[in-house]
């Protein structure tokens, strides 16, 4: 069995995160602006959108995904349209994770395994900032995730 790293390499544990309407023209223009390396992008079953982009600026990376207002219901506000959440990729994101609730911070998507290869779940703190932890359990190559993706969306109803 290969031997995966909590993070991702070249990750750094805290990543922003948010979301757009447009997403392909806001890389677009990140890439103009800033000279932001597009390192990975996962678009929705339809083509039309983004569900998840890897961009690199500088040596940090930031994820960036179109607003999707009908997924809402599901996953509350990780699809919120505007501000900026926080990525964390942490050892022991479950532990983690529960402390947040006894907290009494809002969970916003229960923690799980997904698709792409990493466990995680989001809460929201009591100041509306929006926490994403994370944890690589599984590595993928670009077509696996491609695959993957297509598989939950089929599973999900969202085809």
């Amino acid at each position: 069995m290969v031997n995966v790293k909590w993070k991702p390499e070249g990750m750094h544990t805290v990543t922003p995160s948010f979301a757009v309407e447009g997403c392909a023209d806001a890389i677009e223009a990140y890439k103009k602006v800033f000279g932001a390396i597009e390192k990975s992008r996962a678009p929705d079953p339809s083509g039309k959108k983004v569900w998840h982009a890897d961009l690199v600026i500088g040596d940090s990376h930031v994820f960036v995904n179109d607003y999707f207002p009908e997924m809402a219901a599901q996953m509350g506000d990780a699809v919120r349209k505007g501000g900026a959440g926080l990525w964390l990729y942490v050892e022991n994101p479950d532990e983690i994770f529960e402390r947040a609730k006894a907290a009494g911070w809002k969970v916003l998507m229960p923690m799980a395994d997904m698709f792409w290869g990493d466990r995680s779940g989001t809460v929201m703190d009591r100041w509306g900032n929006q926490w994403t932890l994370a944890k690589r359990i599984r590595e993928m190559t670009p077509d696996e995730m491609r695959k993957a993706g297509e598989e939950a969306a089929k599973n999900s109803g969202r085809r």
